[in-house]
């Protein structure tokens, strides 16, 4: 059976391991990051769509320097991608310190933006290099096994946010902070300073962390991949090829939907808690926490699926679990909503590191620069929760034959990315039947 190849060399181990240990840090800065959209949105006293800008900053940067990172890593090598990666990540985290002194949010943003940067060149390295650690055969499984730590570093950046961060956030709410900036200028600043440097102190550590990996990574030799000893860009013929690959398109168009759909049900999870059921952000955050639980979970049962299914078909599956449960999101008021968006997170486990792997088989050397394609479309994730946030800042719906909330309403967005991934995985089957 040809699943039952070795998943991995065993000198390949090694690198594999510590390459594995970059998924759960970029893990961490994702979901450490979620719960700060409805922080600022409190402690700065800004609309949800502003508030959302802060996934806008995060999630661009990733689509901004994909394209840069997979030429830079194509004319030198995935370890220069990752230390450059690691650079950049430390820099924008480190950042925050100064951007809390100005209390300046577009300061904020630009720190996002920067830590990005090197989270688009660590992914655009990190996802083809575990592809080549091996036989191509089983390099889907091999990447959604690497990809099921990515949720532990997520796990454990909620953990921070929550106790670290929103714990320790001033309770004062939206609208008591609203009266003293009016009556006590002085006294709401002293407050927001306060949230701020609550904000900056686990940004701060983690740029430390960082740095440190990247001293590691700098004196720990790695093995070179085939593909890096290509050196010639052929940047146009490559790019014709990639257009002309109908898999890869349809395959970038997807994450970019997948991405987009993670990221609004993870986001705001926080505001569905706080608006639709009166929760506190941290009461919120336990909810978030939950999701990413059997986030982790699921990864690790849907690689063992793979297994036994092709990878398409699950993706399917998977994706109208997600269609079923979104619409429960948007059609099922109070907790049962809550419960509905909290499921989603099972149904999601597989879905990045699968459309990863299809849309890159059989590339060769073109998946230096096919990786970029498939990061960029992290974008999604970047264009969408502001869209989403605009919703939400409107009134109650009226449908006729129901009223729907803002909040409830603006959940469509993610409705119509789930359609869109069960397209994909239904038409790779028939690629997958014709390429034998």
């Amino acid at each position: 059976m040809q699943n039952a190849k070795r998943l991995l060399p065993s000198a390949m181990i090694f690198p594999f391991v510590i390459v594995t240990f970059l998924f759960a840090l970029w893990g961490f800065a994702n979901d450490i990051t979620n719960p700060m959209v409805a922080a600022f949105k409190n402690i700065l006293l800004i609309s949800n769509f502003e508030s959302s800008l802060v996934q806008f900053a995060f999630y661009g940067g990733y689509c901004v320097m994909a394209f840069p990172a997979a030429l830079f890593i194509k004319r030198y090598s995935y370890k220069s991608g990752i230390l450059v990666g690691l650079l950049l990540y430390a820099v924008g985290c480190l950042l925050f310190i100064p951007s809390g002194w100005m209390m300046a949010f577009w300061a904020f943003l630009l720190s996002y933006f920067i830590m990005t940067c090197g989270l688009s060149f660590l992914e655009t390295s990190s996802n083809p290099y575990i592809l080549s650690m091996g036989d191509p055969e089983t390099a889907t499984r091999r990447l959604n096994f690497a990809q099921a730590f990515n949720p532990m570093g997520s796990l454990t950046g909620m953990l921070v946010a929550r106790n670290l961060i929103l714990n320790r956030l001033d309770p004062m709410t939206e609208s008591a902070r609203c009266e003293l900036m009016k009556s006590s200028p002085e006294a709401f600043e002293k407050i927001a300073k306060h949230d701020l440097s609550v904000i900056i102190g686990p940004y701060a550590i983690l740029g430390l962390v960082v740095a440190f990996c990247f001293v590691v990574f700098l004196v720990v030799r790695l093995p070179r991949s085939a593909e890096d000893d290509h050196h010639s860009l052929d940047l146009l013929p490559t790019l014709r090829r990639l257009f002309r690959n109908e898999n890869y398109i349809e395959g970038v168009v997807a994450q970019s939907f997948y991405v987009g759909a993670q990221i609004m049900c993870w986001t705001f999870i926080i505001q569905y808690a706080e608006l639709e059921l009166g929760m506190s952000k941290a009461q919120g955050q336990l909810y978030n926490m939950v999701a990413m639980g059997m986030f982790v979970g699921s990864r690790f049962i849907c690689t063992f699926l793979l297994k036994f299914v092709s990878p398409g078909g699950l993706l399917a599956v998977l994706a109208s679990g997600g269609v079923l449960l979104v619409t429960g999101v948007v059609l099922v008021p109070g907790i049962q909503g809550l419960y509905c968006l909290v499921a989603t997170s099972a149904v999601m486990s597989l879905m990045f590191p699968t459309i990863y792997g299809i849309a890159l088989k059989g590339l060769g050397d073109d998946a230096k620069l096919g990786a970029a394609g498939l990061i960029m479309a992290i974008g999604g994730g970047c264009l969408m929760p502001p869209v989403q946030g605009w919703i939400m800042d409107q009134g109650a719906f009226n449908l006729g034959v129901m009223t729907l909330s803002s909040v409830r309403m603006s959940f469509v967005l993610p409705l119509i990315c789930f359609i869109v991934i069960v397209i994909y995985g239904l038409r790779t089957l028939p690629r997958k039947a014709h390429h034998g």
